[in-house]
């Protein structure tokens, strides 16, 4: 085991091969094409193809043929095993001094959660998530989305579905994340990240270590085609994230600690049901 860790921190100890192993963490449980690995991070595809092989090699990352395109994901299982390794071998004897942060363990027990939905735009998917969340359960949770480049106007075929479901637009505006980045923003129980190429940037290291998960799904403002056929993406999302929201509401929060709350929201995201609402 000692040489998986050396492997392990060597591999990680390249910037750039950490900055690729970054970004699928962030990603995490997304499978992602190494194409759009090699685009977020300005990285030509030879030399991505390089930093790659060297993290299948090393086991934190596996890698998986999708018909034509190989997807690549975080090994989770090795990741964790390699962490509680170092903990209880390098540290052995002194817990005080290099013992994590606490994560949480208790289960969340304040009556009002704070959640935070981010895209990139902030004008149809996280306003989606913001909207639902705040009518389906506005007396649990406090919903809030940004964008890490937001528009300067929300989708006019985003508001149309939002009007259809009943929804109160007038509280709804694009915002940059960097609003919830100073010292009088909310304290976020919950990240969620609900486009991926929000996904793939940096955004900030949240205090208070929120519960976070990466809720990726396709760009409805990307649709072409009539404005029928536009609408029925939209529909879509709307769906697909009322689904999402209404598994992560009807979770029992007072009950779950850290580990199994952090397993429950990422199991949302795997789920790809875009049915309509």
């Amino acid at each position: 085991m000692e040489t998986d860790i050396t492997t392990r921190l060597t591999t990680l100890g390249h910037p750039q091969r950490l900055a690729v192993f970054r970004l699928l963490m962030r990603r995490y449980p997304d499978q992602v094409p190494a194409g759009e690995l090699a685009q977020a991070l300005d990285i030509k595809a030879s030399t991505l193809s390089a930093y790659l092989s060297a993290l299948t090699q090393a086991g934190l990352v596996t890698q998986h043929r999708i018909a034509t395109s190989l997807q690549y994901s975080i090994a989770m299982d090795a990741v964790n095993a390699t962490f509680q390794d170092l903990y209880n071998d390098c540290c052995r004897g002194r817990p005080d001094l290099c013992a994590p942060a606490p994560l949480g363990h208790n289960a969340m027990t304040q009556t009002v959660y704070n959640v935070l939905f981010i895209c990139t735009g902030n004008s149809a998917r996280s306003i989606f998530a913001e909207s639902i969340l705040r009518k389906e359960a506005g007396d649990r949770f406090a919903a809030y989305s940004a964008g890490t480049v937001p528009r300067s106007e929300l989708n006019p075929f985003a508001l149309d579905v939002l009007r259809q479901k009943g929804h109160d637009i007038s509280v709804l505006e694009s915002k940059n994340v960097s609003v919830f980045t100073g010292p009088d923003a909310p304290a976020f129980d919950f990240v969620f990240t609900v486009c991926d190429q929000a996904a793939n940037e940096e955004c900030p290291a949240w205090s208070g270590q929120p519960v976070s998960a990466h809720w990726g799904m396709p760009d409805p403002v990307k649709a072409t085609g009539t404005d029928a056929e536009k609408s029925l993406a939209f529909q879509r999302a709307y769906g697909a994230l009322h689904n999402r929201i209404k598994l992560f509401t009807a979770l029992p929060l007072a009950s779950l600690d850290r580990m199994s709350l952090q397993k429950a929201v990422d199991d949302i995201g795997r789920n790809k049901e875009e049915t309509t609402q």
